[in-house]
């Protein structure tokens, strides 16, 4: 073994708390780097391998009925490959001992019970068999969150008759492997999918002959757009909602959100953590230098040349950074499976597979690498330049100066202890900044990765308790007279009701279009509020649309200004209306209007949609009782199952994500702390040793060297937390979503954690450098005089 390499073994021997360390924040990095990318990229690959072997519809148009003969004239549109057509209407199911009504979507299955287009995965169970018109599929989701299993039975209202259905197999299906009807809240309890006998279905709904829902897939090279366009003239007269791309069907848009905010999140926390190894490895590496500098020079006096004495020091980076990528390696691998494995919870894939593709380590490696000879630069330059001669020398004195507190003749007021500590922070200004720049980093990751539960808790407690205060929504298989709401009022259990009307509409402004719908509201509505962007309630105006702030961007229109408002039902009118003003809505991009004035432009009288109701909890099994026989109704959407669904996964979820970030910035805080405090004692070791000899007690002598760290750490904290709101703000405008808008909402709590959890790991690192001061050799550091 050559000289060197002995001699390198002997200084990683010597500093292997300061190597461990260090390397766990390279781990840090590189382990986020390889969770999120390798999870961005198993979800990518998940979807995309369903969609190809399911054979995933590229457009989808839905009418309010179309005769069947109008498939011929469907596929005859140029760029369509391939189109199927079905029947599908949302019912009321009614499940043995669940009291409240269930949503279901009943989906037409055709005799060969599969379909050409969004192929059913056959997870339990058989197909239906033509003929038996009583057998359903139900979506695994469902399913699992209902307990149902094949050859459970259950009710649903077609269209007013009830009727039994028996569960004969769970499926999956491309087109809801995020099963929703509209919202971003994902609801396995109270929202499934179900496909049965298409001719049966059909009976039921007096849909013979005819369809209501249509997918295509396109020829390659076809223009997606001109499709789209041909689609809604040639369905126009059939009640078409109007044709729309697989980007903008709900399932896929919410999928595709979530994979591009992972691969989003995995360029933001992995840089934080290489940027705070670069500086730790640029400080022990420019320490480890001062303290050899008369071996450097005597290695350059027998002959070593400055490339051998160069590569002998990156040696040491090197071994530290491998060390890292190896822990750092294993450490993203097992969170990337757990990462993926929690989308289960929101995701259904037939095999969601977790898969660590080659260049994705080998990328991480190579950023951390670089990172690292960035950090080593500037010393390796130092140790090329330095002369023998010069080295054999001892550094020149430090040059003392007054300090502050002493020019403003306030050093006084201080402890001597005090003024000592004081004094060696400003003789390294910036050593001290970028020390505490280094902590407030790990404060700032914690951050930013666990406000998500404030913010969340703040977005459900505004949108279903400031806007959504009505406690059920009923929802009718048409739009009927407004008479409709004053039987639901008599209904046991109701305190209170309120109608809306809503249709699908285009709203235009200029080159720019959005689908949405507009919601009619009364003027003062109560059970469903429309807010301004400082959360107060807003009037209806009685001309005009209120359009939500997002969707007025998206418009990139302003109150005053005129869009053009197409009805995508009925006789499609067309009519530019005023943009009366904007509101705060975090979920979706909507619009709503006066209730009267949307029906006199819909030339309606009293029409109404759906009616909010608050409930009397004691009387809630008489109301579900009841609702469930109203031959009117389609659907009952309850607040609380939704709400209920929705805080279990999120719960699960945050806790492991705030788990993971807090462990990684801990190891920031370890590290960062573990290192300064190790150089400040081996630089100072000889000062300390002088004032034990003296008589300062071993708390004395501690508390000169761990107050600068002290003071270090008081300085990251309010500056991490204050770096912390940029970083959460950061995050969110680089993962902004159409679908939900998440807010900066950061409460005292999280600051608090935050800080906690820095202080404790700083604390804990200081303690152990504590050890090490109280075991100081003292003769054998006297002898020694750097």
């Amino acid at each position: 073994m050559k000289a060197l390499d002995k001699k390198l073994l002997r200084d990683l021997a010597h500093m292997k708390g300061q190597a461990f360390t260090i390397a766990l924040v390279v781990a840090a990095g590189i382990g986020a780097f390889i969770a999120q990318i390798s999870t961005y990229d198993s979800l990518n690959w998940s979807r995309q391998s369903y969609y190809e072997t399911s054979r995933f519809a590229q457009v989808f148009a839905d009418v309010k009925r179309a005769p069947k003969a109008a498939e011929r004239q469907l596929v005859e549109v140029p760029g369509i490959a391939d189109v199927e057509t079905t029947v599908m209407f949302d019912v009321t199911l009614d499940i043995p001992e669940v009291a409240e009504p269930v949503i279901g979507r009943m989906i037409g299955l055709a005799d060969s019970g599969q379909l050409r287009l969004n192929k059913l995965f056959l997870r339990q169970g058989r197909m239906i068999e033509s003929g038996r018109g009583n057998e359903v599929l139900v979506s695994e989701a469902f399913a699992k969150a209902r307990k149902l299993k094949p050859g459970d039975q259950l009710a649903a209202i077609l269209n007013g008759k009830r009727e039994q259905l028996r569960i004969v197999g769970v499926v999956l299906s491309p087109e809801y492997i995020f099963a929703t009807r509209g919202g971003v809240l994902p609801d396995d309890k109270g929202f499934g999918i179900f496909w049965m006998d298409r001719e049966r279905l059909a009976s039921a709904f007096n849909m013979e002959g005819a369809f209501n829902h249509a997918v295509f897939r396109l020829a390659p090279g076809a223009n997606e757009q001109a499709v789209i366009d041909a689609l809604d003239r040639l369905l126009e007269p059939y009640g078409a909602f109007g044709a729309h791309g697989r980007e903008d069907q709900i399932s896929n848009k919410i999928l595709s959100q979530e994979i591009n905010q992972q691969k989003t999140m995995s360029t933001v926390f992995p840089t934080i953590f290489l940027a705070v190894a670069a500086f730790l490895l640029n400080v022990v590496l420019s320490r480890q230098v001062a303290t050899q500098r008369s071996e450097i020079a005597t290695l350059k006096a027998i002959g070593y040349s400055d490339t051998a004495i160069a590569a002998h020091y990156l040696k040491l980076v090197l071994f530290i950074v491998f060390l890292g990528i190896i822990m750092g390696c294993l450490i993203g691998a097992l969170l990337g499976y757990k990462m993926t494995s929690l989308y289960t919870d929101f995701f259904h894939f037939p095999q969601l597979t977790y898969r660590v593709q080659p260049w994705i380590p080998l990328a991480a490696s190579g950023i951390s690498l670089i990172a690292a000879l960035g950090g080593a630069l500037k010393t390796m330059h130092g140790i090329m330049q330095l002369a023998p001669a010069e080295a054999m020398r001892p550094p020149s004195p430090t040059k003392f100066k007054r300090m502050l507190l002493e020019c403003l003749g306030l050093a006084n007021l201080l402890s001597p202890q005090s003024r000592m500590i004081i004094r060696n922070l400003e003789r390294r200004p910036f050593r001290t900044l970028l020390t505490s720049f280094a902590i407030a980093c790990a404060v700032a990751i914690i951050v930013s990765g666990t406000f998500w539960g404030d913010a969340i808790d703040f977005l459900v407690s505004v949108q279903f308790n400031a806007i959504e205060r009505g406690d059920a929504q009923v929802v009718f298989a048409e739009p009927v007279n407004g008479r409709a709401q004053y039987e639901i009022a008599h209904l046991p259990g109701v305190l209170f009701t309120e109608a809306a009307r809503s249709i699908p509409v285009r709203l235009r402004a200029g080159h720019l279009s959005y689908r949405t719908a507009v919601s009619g509201l009364p003027e003062t509505a109560e059970l469903h509020r429309v807010l301004d962007t400082h959360q107060q309630p807003v009037l209806l105006p009685i001309e005009g649309v209120l359009l939500t702030d997002r969707l007025a961007t998206r418009l990139k229109v302003k109150p005053g200004e005129h869009i053009q408002l197409e009805v995508m039902e009925g006789n499609r009118i067309k009519r530019d209306v005023l943009v009366a003003g904007v509101v705060n809505d975090m979920f979706g991009l909507s619009a709503y209007m006066n209730f009267d004035t949307l029906n006199r432009l819909l030339g309606e009288g009293n029409t109404i949609s759906t009616v909010s109701v608050s409930l009397d909890n004691s009387q809630l099994n008489q109301f579900n009782a009841q609702i469930k026989e109203i031959p009117k109704v389609a659907t009952v959407t309850f607040k609380t199952t939704a709400l209920q669904s929705f805080r279990e996964t999120s719960a699960k979820n945050i806790l492991v994500f705030t788990t993971i970030v807090t462990v990684f910035a801990a190891a920031i805080a370890i590290g960062v702390v573990y290192n300064s405090a190790r150089i400040a004692l081996a630089e100072r070791a000889w000062e300390l040793a002088s004032l034990r000899v003296l008589g300062f007690t071993r708390h004395e002598v501690s508390a000169l060297l761990l107050g600068e760290l002290g003071i270090e750490l008081l300085l990251a904290i309010p500056f991490g937390l204050w770096l912390g709101y940029l970083l959460s703000l950061l995050i969110v405008t680089l993962t902004h979503t159409e679908t939900f808008a998440i807010p900066i909402i950061i409460e005292s709590k999280t600051y608090a954690y935050a800080a906690l959890t820095t202080l404790i790991a700083g604390i804990a690192s200081a303690l152990f450098v504590r050890h090490r001061i109280d075991q100081l050799d003292l003769v054998g550091v006297l002898k020694t005089r750097e």
